[in-house]
């Protein structure tokens, strides 16, 4: 499947946002977005640009997308199961995309990113409930217990990645049990425990077009 390539700070700059791709770089001084907070580019600087509706819905929606880590083809289809489920679509869609398996690992301060988790998650590095699993969409469920495998818990980036979590903090509905290199699924994710700035409410809209 294909993949961003290319600098994923200068994503950071297109959104506006620090989307926090890059880990703990991103706490630091070499931090591309504190350094130049405007759009890539040569034009990135010039100043007075208005959007019409339709382009505020669309970087919305990029901008939870390459939070994520997701393709356009991926992201639409979570957005699908979400309006299928009761409730609220854009709470819906926000609740599956935390419960990827590659955004628990990260969560849970075993990686530095999304983008290594889903790394760590396709070599085999976590378990769920003592199982192998290497798929870094699968829906975490209440209950599941995530733990690191033997063979991978002497790693630097794991040890490394835990020692930072504190910056971010662990969510509610997760619990961490550091010492043993264990994370257990308590609830699922509400709205409130999403601190990032999203509007999924303009990601409805614009799909509903």
């Amino acid at each position: 499947m294909a993949r961003f390539t290319g600098s994923v700070c200068r994503l950071c700059r297109r959104e506006n946002l620090k989307l926090f791709l890059k880990g703990d770089r991103c706490y630091s001084d070499k931090c591309a977005f504190d350094r130049r907070s405007y759009p890539p580019g040569q034009h990135g600087q010039r100043r007075g640009r208005k959007s019409s509706d339709y382009g505020i819905q669309l970087r919305e929606k990029q901008k939870i997308k390459r939070m994520y880590g997701l393709s356009e083809k991926q992201f639409h289809l979570f957005f699908e199961r979400a309006e299928r489920q009761r409730g609220i679509t854009g709470t819906n869609l926000l609740t599956l995309l935390e419960r990827r398996f590659d955004n628990v690992v990260y969560r849970l301060g075993f990686v530095n990113s999304r983008t290594q988790g889903r790394q760590f998650v396709k070599h085999n590095h976590f378990l769920i409930n003592g199982k192998k699993v290497n798929i870094p969409s699968l829906l975490v469920k209440i209950g599941d217990v995530i733990e690191t495998r033997e063979k991978s818990r002497k790693m630097q980036a794991i040890s490394g990645s835990l020692d930072a979590v504190v910056r971010r903090g662990i969510p509610q509905w997760l619990d961490l049990e550091k010492d043993e290199l264990k994370g257990i699924v308590k609830a699922f994710p509400v709205r409130e425990d999403l601190t990032m700035p999203m509007q999924e409410q303009l990601v409805v809209e614009l799909y509903s077009k």
